[in-house]
């Protein structure tokens, strides 16, 4: 048998990935992930993987496989392992470095994607390619799933699939994608891989006020921006009460253990707060949120407008859609009301079984002093299309980063970047996960 090298491809492969813009802009148009969809489809049909392309649209491009190397078990249900090669757009002005050059500087691949999620998509396919060339297979059959769309919201490429070919991943019974197994250092000889086994559910809203137009001299007690921007800062300043989901109690129930620290009502922010940047993921994920994020109204200073529009980015906590859409309706008041741009199902598994020890180990065998904790992600994954499958779904991406790196501000911020042995170290970790998994 060949020596064993996971982690061969897998920097040259993020900044291979990268320098495909496969910018997202939603409704709006998008430049389509049909080359990166062959670049993938090239890498797997050279080891003797069969590719198949699926398009929802033109261009807007997934890619499936099926792995089912001799020697792993097929009695055992398919593992599902999928990423997205969509990015969110980039302002290139704003970089240090082209957004889409994949650069490697200072030990670092640079670039729109570096870590949400063409690190992933190139471990995937380093790991995939080294245990297919030195003959060792997966413990079980691998399905593996690169999809279009993510960052709108997954109704061109994962909810469509689900949709339209159910067939292709219905045999799964378990999942690994984004965003988990990063690591967070909360002391000199202790790391958390936080392992996402929860995510919070979608609402983005259109708020609409309709009022009497007339000109801008005169008095009017009917004026649509006036009722949207009062209803705008009712939710803007609204303090969601606290909502402990069980895989948060788990996280902070960790974070006593680790910390040596009793956490209460009282204190859990501020303890968050000790963490550093991560406590802006975890923070969100205390409670139901509510961002406003667009206004537009009028066409011109002095006429006011019959119609005000804004738009609200809500997020909920599994469990508690109701009471997030009951607030929001006494937020608006009565001359406000809203339409649903998108509203997606919040998701949900235990942190138990086989997998989840396969993680375990995974991380543990790479990382001595590392330790997988579940927790709750504030923002949403193709998880959601997946689990409506009946697939129980993981957040499992492993990183282990630099303790001072601001690793939650690379999501979807200007200088997107990841660590070069970040990301050969998340190789291994998966080497060694589908031995286990």
């Amino acid at each position: 048998m060949n020596d064993r090298n996971p982690a061969a491809e897998v920097v040259s492969f993020c900044s291979e990935l990268i320098r495909f813009d496969t910018s997202n802009y939603g409704p709006d148009g998008s430049k389509g992930e049909r080359e990166a969809a062959e670049y993938v489809a090239s890498k797997l049909d050279a080891v003797g993987i069969e590719p198949f392309l699926y398009e929802s649209e033109q261009r807007r491009t997934s890619v499936v496989a099926n792995w089912e190397p001799d020697g792993c078990d097929k009695s055992l249900p398919p593992l599902l392992i999928h990423g997205h090669t969509d990015v969110v757009p980039a302002i290139a002005s704003d970089w240090q470095r082209d957004p889409f050059g994949g650069e490697v500087v200072d030990g670092y691949v640079w670039g729109r994607g570096a870590v949400d999620m063409k690190d992933f998509d190139a471990m995937v396919l380093s790991v995939v390619r080294d245990r297919v060339r030195s003959g060792r297979p997966s413990r079980r059959p691998i399905r593996l799933v690169f999809t279009a769309d993510e960052e709108a919201g997954s109704k061109l490429g994962a909810t469509w699939l689900a949709q339209h070919h159910p067939d292709l991943v219905s045999d799964c019974s378990e999942a690994i994608g984004e965003v988990g197994g990063f690591s967070l250092t909360v002391r000199d000889d202790l790391r958390l891989y936080l392992v996402q086994t929860a995510e919070k559910g979608i609402a983005w809203l259109k708020l609409i006020a309709d009022g009497r137009a007339g000109h801008g001299s005169m008095r009017n007690d009917d004026n649509a921006v006036s009722a949207l921007a009062a209803a705008v800062a009712r939710i803007g300043e609204y303090r969601w009460p606290d909502r402990i989901h069980p895989a948060q109690q788990a996280f902070l129930d960790e974070l006593e253990d680790a910390l040596g620290v009793r956490l209460n009502h009282d204190t859990v922010e501020e303890t968050l707060a000790s963490l550093g940047s991560i406590s802006r993921m975890i923070g969100a994920t205390m409670s139901n949120t509510a961002n406003p994020t667009m206004l537009t109204a009028g066409y011109k200073a002095n006429v006011i407008p019959s119609r005000a529009v804004g738009a609200v980015d809500g997020r909920y906590i599994p469990g508690c859609k109701a009471e997030f859409y009951e607030t929001i309706q006494g937020l608006l008041g009565d001359k406000v009301r809203f339409e649903a741009l998108h509203d997606d199902i919040a998701v949900e598994t235990e942190f138990s079984g086989a997998l989840v020890e396969a993680m375990r180990a995974s991380i543990a065998a790479e990382d001595a002093q590392g330790r997988a904790v579940p927790y709750l992600l504030s923002a949403g994954t193709d998880a959601k299309a997946w689990s409506t499958l009946g697939i129980r779904c993981f957040g499992f991406t492993p990183l282990r980063l630099p303790p001072d790196l601001d690793f939650t501000a690379l999501f979807h911020g200007v200088d997107e970047r990841v660590p070069t042995e970040s990301l050969e170290f998340g190789a291994r970790v998966l080497d060694r996960f589908l031995d286990e998994a």
